[in-house]
């Protein structure tokens, strides 16, 4: 906005722990730029100033988290391990939770809690939905705030404006997922003030994410070769939906959800992001297609957490006026993620207008230099993004394109991060995003999820490596490196057993009594044959349930991943139960023996508990 005061700022404590060297504050903007005499908003920040060293300082980075919604400034800590030896900015969205006003929504929350009450996302949930939504926004307006003023654009000019206030000549700007918008909104504003560029699951600007939701989750099951059992999973719970008891995440009281292949397809949607969910995904939608339902049980608790990371005001402000307006939600063959059905609703009842398209860093053509905003969204007309199916050749190994720098171009050099298996951000739309822009390269890594760099340790010494030196080429690591094995179905005996005793360890006691009482038992048919008084049975059949422990924890140890056991156990912990069977029999003929201690029953009746507990419990 012409004639607008020059950006400042204002120091606070650090509302979450941070390492030392941290300063806190504010940077103090006007909540809409458009407007004259806008109100001032305070957006959150912390800076982490490296230790002084001889020799030129490092160019600073900018970090912030994606969403929209999510918080950034906890992740300082982190970051400043990350990239040692340089300032760490850490800058939090407008309306987030370390910004005052903060733009929480905990009546959607409710809502949509609510929804999952009911099987799929249905017309019916959308109008008592569509009140919870009115309820916030009334609230939200009655407290003086403009939802206009918080989308993309502004938190794009926030960003410049903070490098301003901070008084830095120049910086890395750092994004991920939804965060990768403003970050390339502000590389365009301020080009003589970015030295690069860092995108980790790019959300390209002209991608249609909703109306795409679909066909790439459809992909990344393809990617992951069960694309037919994922189907197979889908339609079974359609027609008959599985229901779980769970925890309200609101209010940790016990709740009763109803999930058809929708909702359950939207759930593996959100479990694909983690890097250590990814390898169980192939043999449980196997499971799920065959009937076992229980299995989903883990990601059924772990799902609330995502209704407590965003402030849902912050998200439906920008998701309604940068993104719903660009989709149509077309009736397609796919599964109907209930997150555009939501998302939709909601938007439809907020009505707040479509914001204006604006080129980006990323844009064909574009210099940085002024950047004219582009027509009303809904009225670009048949613009669509890139097709994002399937799995392209060199998909794991880094590419440059048109190197590594771009001369003259007026754009920074730019590194794109990519999970393999990602089905939000897929990293098919951001090769082809990165593909006619001089000085990006895009590195996809194997095995891994969204926001790569919070679960790659090969990403982070990437990112490390491109910020020292934006004009190298030669990899840092390799990205073609998976961290994990998928585990395919028939890899496990599957059973959700293992997790029902991590929330509740009580069944531990029948193998942990087992396991102690054949150790006893051995040890005192040892001392018996040593006084030559008999008990060859007795140490035979403690030696082989002593045998089955030490087996069963050689196998337990050999598991790559323990996310797997969530689902599933190794097949050997059958075979080894065998042992248990050897062991039970020999117990059960010493304690019937004529004259024997009333004390010999003990092992026989711990062994006849132990084969319930393993056939009729862990595997069955």
């Amino acid at each position: 906005m012409t004639g607008a005061a020059a950006p400042s700022v204002e120091e606070r404590p650090c509302p979450v722990a941070v390492p030392s060297g941290t300063t806190c504050g504010y940077l103090l903007v006007p909540e809409r730029r458009d407007v004259p005499n806008s109100r001032t908003i305070k957006v959150g920040y912390a800076v982490h100033r490296a230790p002084e060293a001889q020799g030129q300082a490092a160019d600073p980075v900018v970090y912030m988290s994606g969403g929209p919604g999510s918080a950034s400034l906890q992740l300082t800590g982190f970051l400043t391990q990350m990239l040692p030896g340089r300032d760490v900015v850490v800058l939090e969205q407008r309306g987030g939770r370390y910004s005052e006003p903060r733009l929480s929504c905990p009546e959607i929350a409710r809502g949509i809690v609510d929804t999952l009450r009911t099987p799929g996302p249905g017309a019916a949930e959308n109008v008592p939905l569509a009140r919870q939504a009115e309820a916030c926004q009334s609230r939200l307006e009655a407290e003086h705030i403009d939802l206009r003023g918080y989308r993309t654009a502004e938190i794009a000019a926030d960003v410049v404006d903070l490098r301003a206030a901070l008084g830095y000549p120049g910086w890395h700007l750092f994004g991920v997922s939804y965060s990768t918008r403003p970050m390339l909104l502000a590389a365009a504003r301020d080009p003589e003030g970015t030295r690069g560029v860092v995108l980790d699951s790019l959300l390209p600007a002209r991608a249609h994410w909703y109306d795409e939701a679909a066909g790439t989750l459809a992909a990344t099951m393809t990617k992951l070769g069960i694309a037919a059992r994922f189907d197979a999973m889908v339609k079974a719970l359609d027609a008959r939906p599985a229901t779980y008891e769970t925890r309200d995440p609101l209010t940790r009281e016990r709740l009763t959800v109803r999930l058809n292949g929708d909702d359950v397809a939207t759930i593996l949607a959100e479990a694909l992001h983690e890097t250590d969910v990814i390898p169980i995904v192939p043999a449980l939608v196997d499971g799920l297609a065959s009937g076992r339902t229980e299995l989903l049980q883990p990601l059924v608790d772990a799902a609330g957490d995502g209704l407590t990371s965003h402030e849902w005001g912050l998200y439906y402000a920008v998701q309604c006026q940068d993104e719903v307006p660009d989709n149509t939600f077309p009736e397609s063959r796919g599964p109907r993620l209930f997150t555009g059905v939501v998302d939709a609703a909601i938007c439809d009842a907020w009505g707040l207008p479509a914001a204006r398209a604006e080129a980006d860093a990323l844009t064909p053509g574009a210099t940085g230099a002024t950047v004219a905003p582009a027509s009303a969204r809904g009225e670009t007309g048949g613009e669509t993004g890139g097709e994002t199916g399937g799995t392209a050749a060199g998909s794991t190994a880094e590419s440059t394109v048109a190197g590594s720098t771009a001369a003259g171009s007026g754009v920074p050099p730019i590194l794109v991060l990519g999970g393999e298996y990602d089905p939000t951000t897929p990293p098919e739309a951001a090769r082809e995003a990165v593909s006619a822009v001089p000085g990006a390269r895009l590195a996809e890594f194997a095995g891994t999820g969204h926001a790569v760099f919070l679960s790659n340790g090969c990403a982070r010494r990437m990112i490390a490596a491109f910020l020292d030196d934006p004009a190298a080429t030669a990899p840092a690591c390799d990205p073609g490196a998976a961290p994990h094995t998928l585990v395919r179905p028939g890899d496990l005996a599957l059973t959700s057993s293992v997790y029902r005793m991590l929330r509740s360890p009580i069944p531990l006691v029948v193998p942990a009594a087992f396991l102690l009482v054949s150790a006893v038992q051995l040890l005192a048919a040892l001392v018996s044959l040593i006084r030559r008084r008999g008990g060859a049975l007795s140490a035979l059949a403690g030696l082989t349930g002593v045998a089955l422990g030490g087996l069963s924890a050689l196998s337990l140890s050999a598991v790559e991943d323990w996310t797997t056991l969530a689902i599933g156990v190794p097949h050997a912990l059958a075979w080894y139960g065998l042992l248990a069977l050897v062991s039970t029999g020999l117990s059960v003929v010493e304690a019937f023996r004529l004259n024997a201690a009333a004390a010999r029953i003990v092992p026989a009746l711990t062994g006849l508990a132990f084969l319930a507990w393993l056939y009729g419990w862990l595997l069955a």
